[in-house]
């Protein structure tokens, strides 16, 4: 009886243990960026520290520090034992790619591209309508009647950002003028606040009063230079309204923490599927941001023609059309 008793402890103790190895393991990989950049690659980590919070699940990260890691940091996680690898940003596209073919056990989230594979998942965002809700506000704050736009890497995904942004501008004020600049054509261009200031700075000098960034990290320098010249300046990605309060006159919200957190929850819950995941407003993907940050800038009209403006877009009674869709725009 003894012997049994001992046995049957023993089997219990084993079978803990196998389960413990068979726990579901996310990992997530940000960008040069990194993870406290204030924008994109932040959302992606508080997305993952809420689904640790609400799991008590650790997960795994890892940054690059430059562009030729990111198949070897994708690959050192993947053989790690691994279930989910979310990487954060269309750079990690070709990446993912390659190695999600290599581990094909193991699935791959992409955030903000699409991505082929039979264990890759696609999550993109309908960035042109919370940038048009953003474009609206600018314009309706706009005293000079001109306001701006800086993207960072030029590719159709941040040309999509001012876009919407115009499409935005001009629907509140036809007359209004946007101009725009791009900070560069390399994924370095999301990690330059100095040349972020120098581009702002010279919209302001043309008469401009409001900048949105869509930027990454390079906006910092915009939301300062935004400051710096008693103008006001708009974020991206995260809430940054607290950044330069009084300044910041609302941000274009890109839930990349929503995606993560749903992301992580539904490897843990065996609900993953491959394929593409489009987040738009309806979805709750995008937005736009008033808390006491930037309250006093946003006026009680304002608020309700942006309330509006979202419930249409919802509705399907406003068509806001995406950059990438035809490569261009249908106003200037």
């Amino acid at each position: 009886m003894q012997i049994s008793k001992k046995r049957g402890i023993a089997a219990a103790v084993m079978l803990m243990t196998a389960s413990a190895s068979w726990a579901f393991v996310p990992a997530v990989v940000y960008d040069q960026a990194g993870k406290f950049d204030k924008s994109f690659n932040e959302a992606a980590y508080t997305g993952a520290e809420r689904f640790k919070k609400a799991t008590g699940i650790a997960y795994r990260e890892a940054q690059i520090a430059n562009e030729a890691q990111k198949e070897q940091v994708l690959r050192n996680l993947a053989r790690r034992n691994v279930d989910l690898i979310v990487a954060v940003g269309f750079s990690f596209t070709q990446a993912v790619q390659t190695v999600a073919a290599e581990f094909p056990k193991v699935k791959f989230t992409i955030v903000d591209d699409v991505a082929k594979g039979a264990n890759v998942q696609s999550i993109v965002f309908k960035e042109q309508e919370g940038s048009y809700l953003v474009g609206m506000a600018a314009s309706m704050a706009s005293k000079s009647k001109k306001v701006g736009f800086i993207g960072g890497m030029d590719v159709p995904l941040i040309r999509a950002f001012g876009c919407g942004y115009t499409q935005g501008a001009k629907a509140a004020n036809k007359k209004v003028e946007v101009v725009s600049n791009m900070t560069g054509t390399t994924p370095q261009a999301f990690n330059d606040p100095a040349r972020g200031g120098e581009l702002a700075r010279s919209q302001f000098d043309r008469g401009v009063d409001v900048v949105f960034h869509a930027a990454g990290g390079t906006g910092m320098g915009v939301l300062q230079a935004a400051k710096d010249k008693n103008k006001l300046g708009i974020g991206v990605d995260s809430n940054q309204n607290h950044l330069f309060p009084g300044f910041v006159l609302t941000s274009m919200l890109k839930r990349v923490d929503n995606a993560v957190y749903d992301i992580m929850m539904s490897g843990k819950n065996n609900s993953w599927k491959p394929g593409l995941v489009t987040m738009g407003l309806k979805e709750g993907g995008v937005d736009w941001a008033v808390d006491a940050n930037n309250r006093k800038l946003i006026s009680k009209d304002m608020e309700a023609k942006i309330t509006q403006a979202k419930k249409d877009i919802v509705a399907g009674k406003i068509k806001v059309v995406d950059y990438r869709a035809g490569n261009s725009c249908p106003v200037q």
